[in-house]
């Protein structure tokens, strides 16, 4: 016969049991979850390009009644050239035929034939530079008109008071040199035309330099010898502020342009 009494105490101590596992479980179970996050969807094609819209220089540009135009003058993802092979090149970024090879020698001495002494001008802060009509004439004669141009690598970039771009310089159908142009411009949308042809020359007269062309104008004892003999330096005075300076000008012009006036 079973003992009630041994029967009763193994019942409470399975009841302790029972409680103490309980109250662990509840421990284990009452710890504090984070909330999660919220699910974040990939960036599509059309919000990743938005975004590298937003970073990258503007090429709008701002008149002075603050109404702003873009130029939208990127160049294109194919600027074709054909070749012998059926290729086409793309001249925004390709450096395809630079340095490869030199020039026949009857092309290589019209590029560095030496410049006239009428050829050349001076800017008021005696500064020398050869006009830009020259420097197509010097590659018609080398290349043949249709032998060579001149190729925009970038979409035309406007700071304050300046814009540029670069071009590179392709002649006989392979690339030659690179250089940004610049030019001063101050807003006005009647005013862009006659500033993007300023950038575009001043692009080409620095490709030149790799050509040789007009090399006189960066050697300092052809310049100090060519301004002593053709230029002088006169003092003037501004018709309007009245303030005085020195200018430089051609000794076979005599007259001063406005708004100064000779001393």
């Amino acid at each position: 016969m079973l003992n009630p009494l041994r029967l009763s105490v193994s019942r409470v101590s399975l009841a302790r049991g029972y409680s103490v596992a309980a109250r662990g479980t509840t421990r284990v179970y009452s710890r504090t979850y984070k909330k999660p996050s919220p699910v974040v969807k990939p960036a599509t094609t059309a919000s990743v390009e938005a975004t590298e819209e937003q970073e990258e220089p503007s090429s709008a540009v701002e008149e002075a009644d603050g109404k702003k135009f873009a130029l939208h003058d990127s160049p294109l993802e194919i600027n074709t050239f054909p070749q012998a092979t059926g290729e086409t090149i793309n001249w925004s970024d390709s450096f395809h035929g630079l340095g490869s090879q030199p020039f026949p020698k009857e092309t290589n001495e019209i590029l560095l034939a030496p410049i006239s002494p009428d050829d050349i001008e001076i800017k008021p802060d005696g500064l020398l530079y050869l006009p830009e009509i020259k420097y197509r004439r010097i590659l018609n004669r080398a290349f043949g008109p249709g032998g060579w141009g001149l190729a925009p690598r970038t979409e035309t970039y406007i700071l304050p008071g300046q814009l540029s771009r670069e071009y590179g310089l392709i002649c006989h159908g392979r690339l030659v040199s690179i250089a940004r142009g610049e030019q001063d411009y101050f807003g006005g949308e009647e005013k862009i035309t006659t500033a993007l042809e300023g950038c575009k020359s001043n692009a080409l007269m620095r490709c030149c330099k790799d050509l040789g062309i007009a090399s006189e104008l960066w050697d300092p004892s052809f310049i100090r010898a060519w301004k002593k003999k053709y230029c002088e330096e006169v003092f003037v005075e501004h018709v309007n502020t009245k303030k005085k300076k020195k200018l430089w000008k051609l000794k076979s012009i005599k007259t001063i342009d406005y708004p100064y006036k000779a001393l």
